[in-house]
């Protein structure tokens, strides 16, 4: 084996709860430097600036064979959407920190076709509905999703996230 310097980009998954935690919070502008835009795994990107969000990139470039950029977020006056179909593949870790989004837009989410959720680290449908009521979120659970009613924002609480880590930092971007 011979070795080669290789530069990883950053998970656009984990960067996912940083860009909800400043879309939501009332006055940010936060920058992630380094993330990975491969557009097959930038669907929640998407989502979010379909709901409104001020998501931007700056510094575009190649490294080695990766699509990587600086992601800028500002806080955003949000709308709810649906999320279903052919999108739920490309979003479904990013679920859990997307109800949080969807708590503080204006409107109806509905979240459909991720049904998958309930066979993860835990049943993450029923894990971010129950513990996003808890925090005040007006929330229903489907068979393969939910329904959020946003409502503004939440209230503090306590929260356990069973030993799921994307649950665990949704609800850590929810106390935000």
């Amino acid at each position: 084996l011979t070795s080669i310097d290789v530069k990883v980009p950053g998970d656009i998954s984990a960067a996912t709860f940083w860009m909800v935690a400043g879309i939501c919070h009332p006055d940010a502008r936060i920058k992630i430097v380094n993330v990975g835009v491969n557009p097959t795994r930038t669907g929640a990107i998407g989502v979010l600036k379909s709901m409104g969000a001020c998501i931007y990139y700056q510094s575009e470039r190649m490294e080695g064979s990766e699509e990587v950029a600086d992601l800028v977020i500002e806080s955003s006056s949000l709308e709810g959407t649906e999320i279903s179909g052919d999108i739920i593949p490309n979003i479904i870790d990013e679920i859990p920190a997307l109800a949080v989004a969807a708590c503080f837009a204006n409107g109806t989410t509905t979240f459909k076709n991720a049904e998958e959720l309930r066979y993860k680290e835990s049943d993450r449908i029923s894990k971010t509905v129950k513990e996003l009521s808890s925090l005040g979120a007006s929330i229903e659970e489907l068979s393969d999703g939910m329904i959020i009613q946003g409502t503004a924002g939440l209230k503090g609480g306590v929260c356990e996230a069973n030993g799921d880590h994307r649950l665990a930092m949704a609800l850590g971007v929810a106390g935000i």
